[in-house]
């Protein structure tokens, strides 16, 4: 069992757990993932690791409800547990990869949307604590569902926030404002990092295609067994398949077909729609059809 020592809500639906996991907070890097399970029969909740402390042992991180499954675990208190974290899964950022004094001449620009702000951080914060400064844009629906923005000013070289709605700082989308500071601000950047919702990254790598900015891109899909057994977390980058799992989770933006992606992002809708309805219906639940009484 996986302790949970800190479960709170930082935004709209928005949760954030830290979890005592000694080992995966030992071996873990930004960019990487890990695979909860609240009990036996549990579904499988793949979750980028947004924070990790060694010293403490402990990893944090972030999720919204969209389900069955992350409703019960916004219901998480402290001292709860997880039966399963399995981690760290996938492959650590390119970044972390490079020479320090490489990354130093780079100008690199981070694009998150909405809960997309939870694994930026850790790369932009280990980038920081490497003497790295880069250009983050924080982008959601509305204020409300702006996140991480105190810790996010602490380890950034500029943070600029925007709102669908104008409900806070700008209106506009992240790429309204990476297009302002290229092409109104003189801004110039060598590598931009792009996370959140699988549209917006699509339209981030489309724009930076037009710049001519090379984009990395982190995807999220439907996962099983986290170990590239299952296949179900398939994406098609250029002219190859790759799994998320294993060969990601992050990508060349330009070369993903997002439209092939979103496609099978629809593929469990139902299974997750009745999941929901069984979770709400309780005892009255016979079938999901949405009419139980």
């Amino acid at each position: 069992m996986y302790k949970i020592l800190k479960a709170e809500m930082i935004a709209e639906k928005i949760y954030l757990n830290v979890v005592e996991a000694p080992r995966v907070a030992e071996h873990c890097l930004p960019g990487q993932f890990v695979i909860t399970k609240l009990d036996e029969k549990g579904e499988r909740i793949p979750l980028t690791i947004c924070d990790y402390d060694r010293e403490a042992g402990t990893v944090t991180i972030v999720f919204q409800v969209v389900g069955a499954t992350t409703q019960k675990m916004a219901a998480l208190k402290a001292g709860d547990a997880y039966e399963d974290f399995v981690g760290p899964l996938g492959r650590p950022s390119d970044l972390t990869e490079e020479p320090i004094e490489e990354l130093k001449k780079k100008k690199i620009v981070f694009v998150a949307g909405g809960v997309g702000t939870a694994p930026v951080y850790p790369q932009v914060k280990w980038l920081h604590e490497h003497g790295v400064d880069v250009d983050v844009i924080v982008g959601a629906k509305t204020k409300d569902l702006i996140m991480y923005e105190e810790q996010m000013k602490e380890v950034a070289g500029n943070l600029y926030i925007t709102t669908d709605d104008g409900s806070y700082v700008r209106k506009g989308m992240g790429t309204d404002v990476l297009k302002d500071l290229v092409e109104n601000q003189g801004k110039k950047y060598d590598h931009c990092v792009a996370i959140g919702p699988l549209i917006m990254m699509k339209f981030v790598c489309k724009l930076t295609k037009e710049l001519g900015i090379p984009t990395v891109v982190s995807m999220n899909p439907i996962m099983v067994d986290g170990t590239g057994m299952c296949g179900a977390c398939r994406i098609a980058v250029g002219d190859e398949i790759k799994f998320a799992c294993v060969d990601g989770p992050e990508f060349d933006g330009h070369l993903v077909d997002f439209d092939q992606a979103m496609k099978r992002q629809q593929m469990y809708k139902t299974e997750e729609g009745r999941a929901m309805l069984a979770l709400q219906e309780g005892d009255t639940h016979h079938g999901g059809c949405g009419n139980c009484q």
